[in-house]
């Protein structure tokens, strides 16, 4: 009898760790061993080692009462996948004509691992705007991105992106009524505020949302009032640009994942 090939070349224990993962990540609150145990068949003891080994390697988190959650990594590593370049690439000639139209400079951020990092960015046209690398690592909680990206989750995202980001940042203390703030940028699509790392500086930040309404990025502009320019757009005219030009490019990015949704499913 001819060995089937969907068990010739079988890796129990890798397969063990994406039973874990697979189920969940269909879960909200979490699983004990014993529960994850019996919704996949098995005996507890089976699955000690592999959440030991998930847990250590930041895939899943424990919680009070022995409870086992998902954490964000998986999600994290996705963003250095094929569909965030293609959202820079998306963005680029969104981003340059943004900066063009606004005279300020703009950046592309997505959360990763425990921080919002910018992943493209357009400088201002003229001499000055304030701009920040591609790369850089930025708070959560003192940044229109951080926010924006924040407002954008369900509760529970929320949650578990915020003790990611704790587990490495220095800045962990949560501006006051923090929850209350997320939901009204959320009410509202954008955030706007004075930038808390350099004076004369509002941060406008809007969402790219993906077709569940998620934030996939967040857009921003560190505006700076430039006094040489006699028809520089004020900030309100500049956040009504930058809102437009995010919503456009979450059409695109919405399109993009219904596509290739229909492609791997053809």
């Amino acid at each position: 009898m001819e060995e089937d090939d969907s068990d010739r070349y079988r890796a129990p224990a890798l397969d063990k760790g994406l039973d874990i993962l697979e189920l969940l990540s269909g879960i909200d609150g979490g699983l004990t061993q014993a529960e994850i145990a019996k919704h996949l068949g098995r005996s507890p003891n089976e699955f000690y080692r592999m959440l030991d080994r998930l847990v250590r390697r930041g895939y899943v988190t424990r919680l009070e009462g022995d409870r086992y959650s998902l954490t964000l990594k998986l999600f994290g590593l996705a963003q250095l996948h094929a569909p965030v370049r293609r959202l820079a690439s998306y963005a680029t000639p969104l981003m340059r004509d943004l900066a063009v139209i606004s005279k300020q400079a703009n950046q592309l951020s997505v959360f990763d691992r425990g921080a919002a990092v910018v992943i493209a960015q357009q400088e201002a046209p003229d001499y000055w705007g304030i701009s920040i690398r591609v790369g850089s690592h930025i708070s959560l909680f003192n940044t229109g991105s951080g926010h924006v990206l924040l407002a954008f989750r369900s509760d529970e995202e929320r949650a578990m992106m915020i003790a990611e980001y704790e587990k490495h940042a220095d800045d962990i203390a949560q501006p006051s009524d923090f929850r209350e703030r997320l939901d009204h940028i959320r009410e509202r699509g954008y955030e706007i505020m004075a930038s808390e790392q350099t004076a004369g500086v509002f941060n406008i930040s809007a969402p790219i949302l993906g077709p569940d309404g998620r934030s996939i990025a967040a857009l921003t502009c560190p505006y700076i009032k430039l006094l040489n320019i006699a028809d520089a757009p004020d900030v309100d005219q500049a956040r009504e640009m930058l809102v437009a030009t995010a919503q456009k490019l979450s059409e695109l990015a919405g399109a993009d994942v219904i596509h290739s949704s229909v492609i791997r499913h053809a």
